[in-house]
């Protein structure tokens, strides 16, 4: 999926603006599908110059300078891996429902090096995420911290030996 979440340009409502830009956040489980959402978008804005530029009337051609501002890397791990085993048993301890889910969080990294990893819920409630009305209300949060000591000591070997 893609999202242009920023836009902006020009000096005035009525004047030509002598630059334009946006943010586009590109996100995808696979690297593959990414790749072709990055190409997509980058035919997209050249076949879009090239346009504009066949259009015009005066001055200099358009131009069009792609910068990364982030690269955030996807991947996936299966569920049986250990650390998602070790924490779905470790989550069982108390009395929450589990959802396995996708998300563009900083475990994006080591997933994308083959090193396992997850992100755990912090407890809570919420709602309109990443956007201007967002919202949270720490509900219940310390179980969400007790959850991760135990997902810590499960990782570690130790849920034989701690009591």
């Amino acid at each position: 999926s893609y999202n242009v979440g920023r836009i902006g340009g020009g000096t005035s409502v009525n004047a030509i603006p002598f630059e334009s830009w946006m943010e586009v956040d590109m996100r995808s489980e696979s690297p593959e599908s990414l790749a072709r959402i990055e190409q997509a978008f980058i035919d997209a804005m050249t076949q879009g110059l090239a346009g504009e530029n066949a259009l015009r009337r005066e001055g200099p051609p358009l131009e069009v300078e792609l910068d990364r501002i982030g690269d955030r890397p996807s991947g996936e791990l299966p569920t049986s891996t250990p650390v998602i085993q070790r924490t779905l048993a470790a989550t069982a301890q108390f009395d929450v429902s589990t959802t396995l889910a996708r998300s563009s969080t900083n475990s994006n990294i080591p997933i994308s090096l083959g090193i396992p990893a997850i992100t755990l819920g912090r407890g809570g409630v919420g709602g309109s995420g990443h956007a201007p009305g967002e919202w949270w209300i720490n509900e219940d949060g310390y179980l969400a911290i007790q959850r991760a000591l135990l997902v810590v000591v499960a990782e570690a070997g130790l849920a034989g030996i701690i009591p």
